[in-house]
């Protein structure tokens, strides 16, 4: 074979290909029109000057309802030129009841023109890949004796009321509460007189939380193909615990009359988990608390809206645990960037770079201050409700953040795009 005749070929193939790849779009586009025949227009744009990566769009159900009345839920596709994008419907939470979907990138100033197509009848279940995982598993078929849960074998439950004999370690939970994960990052907070918030360090992209805890109860202590519990809680705010701050001490939701924990989404682009908190005893004050923690695929960020009832706390704080091997970094923020307490350093329990963030609107901002075991921001809620979010950044993630520079300028990132969030403007077509 000569080499023009090479040439040609090598050529022609990929070009075949391409064709191929094209006349598949065309055709999967105008199935969709066929089943999906009404359509909204969407324009999501990006007010920064910076790109920004795995972005998070919601469109409430209001705002569909609003531009189409017959919008239906249990079957849509979401499109961008002629590419579907993975979407889901939020149809548990009230304030995030609506479409969500996550874009790959959205380049700096980019206005992106994308299309919801519907059909107002029936159902049409879209087949996504799993990105992120909200679960709570407790063991059945065995009983407690002395605080203990002796027996029984775990199972998978929405909800959850905490049993009045349920202490640490009761080996009653697996994992000892609700645990959630995106494709970057997993958490989890114990559910119990304890309630601080811990991290799974993953070394893969995939769900991995219906696997820990099952071959030996705290296993995940131990550094494994997936990762590994990379946090030591203890008596701190691990990261991004609430508590209120009374007389110099952050004091967790340790003394409740009752705790019930529902997951509220498990999706493949979103995943929520509430809890509710009654009766909890503190500084002289007794208060519910309904606590909504989220996450989305992409992201480190869990984003926690906390409301209190009964009581009108002058501060709800939190913050991170305190480690000699990681040095402090905070912002009170701006009106171009939230506010954050974080720490970087070799602090993870595998002995290697471990960052922790929380991130907090300035205008909640009271005041950086410290206890024996943590480091604390106190934050002031406004009609007895707060919001803010917190992180984790492992070094052994796949293309994770490997020092201080490159935490740092991720951390500025993050906080520049929650002042500035992706706005979204639809209509009819």
């Amino acid at each position: 074979m000569n080499n023009r005749l090479i040439e040609s070929l090598t050529y022609w193939i990929p070009l075949q290909l391409l064709l191929v790849v094209l006349f598949a779009q065309d055709a999967h586009a105008q199935n969709l029109k066929q089943e999906f025949p009404r359509a909204l227009s969407m324009e999501v744009k990006n007010p920064l000057s910076q790109p920004r990566q795995n972005v998070m769009v919601f469109i409430a159900e209001a705002d569909l309802k609003k531009s189409a009345p017959d919008f239906n839920p249990n079957a849509f596709v979401v499109l961008n030129g002629k590419t579907e994008i993975p979407s889901q419907y939020n149809s548990k939470l009230k304030e995030k009841k609506g479409i969500m979907l996550v874009l790959d990138e959205l380049k700096a100033n980019e206005a992106r023109k994308l299309t919801i197509r519907y059909n107002k009848q029936g159902i049409a279940k879209r087949d996504y890949t799993k990105r992120t995982q909200a679960e709570l598993s407790h063991k059945v078929g065995g009983k407690f004796k002395n605080r203990k849960y002796i027996g029984g074998t775990f199972q998978n439950v929405d909800s959850l009321r905490v049993p009045d004999e349920v202490t640490d370690h009761s080996y009653y939970i697996r994992y000892e509460g609700p645990g959630w994960e995106s494709d970057k990052v997993g958490y989890r907070f114990y559910l119990d007189w304890r309630n601080g918030t811990d991290v799974f360090g993953k070394k893969t992209n995939e769900m991995v939380l219906q696997q820990v805890g099952q071959d030996g109860y705290d296993s995940y202590h131990e550094e494994g193909a997936w990762g590994m519990d990379v946090l030591k809680v203890g008596k701190s705010l691990g990261v991004g615990t609430l508590a209120h701050f009374h007389n110099g001490q952050a004091n967790r939701i340790a003394e409740t009359d009752s705790m019930i924990s529902v997951i509220r989404e498990n999706g493949n682009l979103y995943s929520s988990i509430g809890t509710n908190y009654y009766g909890w005893k503190v500084a002289d004050m007794e208060m519910g608390v309904q606590s909504q923690l989220g996450i989305h695929a992409g992201s480190r960020l869990t984003h926690h809206q906390v409301q209190v009832t009964g009581a009108n706390p002058e501060n709800l704080s939190t913050g991170l645990i305190k480690d000699a091997k990681a040095k402090l970094l905070s912002s009170t923020g701006s009106d171009k960037a939230w506010g954050y307490l974080a720490t970087y350093g070799q602090q993870s329990l595998n002995n290697d770079k471990l960052g922790i963030a929380v991130l907090f609107r300035p205008k909640d901002f009271i005041r950086f201050t410290e206890d024996a075991n943590s480091h604390v921001v106190q934050l002031k809620p406004e009609a007895n409700q707060l919001e803010y979010y917190f992180l984790a950044a492992w070094e052994l993630e796949p293309e994770g953040i490997k020092n201080e520079a490159q935490f740092t300028e991720y951390l500025n990132k993050t906080a520049a795009e929650l002042a500035n969030p992706v706005q979204v403007r639809l209509s009819k077509r």
